[in-house]
């Protein structure tokens, strides 16, 4: 057996993880929640990706347009990371075998890459893109494409892990 395996065996079997398994409210509560924070987060992230390419919000800068999107993106990344990891230790059995979830989980590494690369190198630029200038950089507007690329393949892979998903 595979550490990864023994790890997903051993977080299946917690007494908390078959109480939100096994609760006909709690793992519900804890569906909503995840995908109402995901809408936080991914909305705030859609807005600023949809200013960098120029295709909303053109009127405002990138950095007004940001920043307050980032306490609300945070807020939103937080609750859904805190939900995920509760959702998938109630299935981790199931999950590790699920190939819509193994999917999820690399588009969810490329986008938090992009997003690192992104703030490391062309967003530190941000306070240059202006209402009144050109528009930002390729490299921005390329990183801006990628995450709503990434973020709406991490949202359908999402839902299809229902349709892949074993009961045991």
């Amino acid at each position: 057996m595979t550490l990864v395996w023994q790890a997903c065996l051993w977080l299946h079997d917690q007494p908390w993880a078959t109480t939100i398994r096994e609760s006909e409210i709690t793992f519900p509560a804890l569906e909503t929640v995840h995908v109402l924070s995901l809408a936080l987060m991914v909305g705030g992230v859609a807005i600023v990706d949809l200013r960098l390419l120029g295709l909303a919000f053109r009127r405002e800068s990138v950095a007004e347009l940001a920043a307050p999107l980032l306490t609300v993106t945070w807020i939103g990344f937080v609750a859904m990371a805190s939900t995920g990891l509760l959702l998938f230790a109630a299935e981790a059995t199931d999950m590790f075998t699920n190939p819509a979830f193994r999917l999820k989980l690399l588009l969810l590494l490329a986008a938090g890459g992009n997003m690192l690369i992104f703030h490391f190198t062309a967003y530190r630029d941000r306070l240059r893109w202006t209402a009144d200038a050109p528009a930002p950089p390729a490299t921005a507007r390329i990183a801006a494409a990628l995450s709503l690329t990434l973020w709406a393949g991490v949202v359908v892979s999402g839902r299809a892990i229902a349709y892949f998903h074993h009961h045991g």
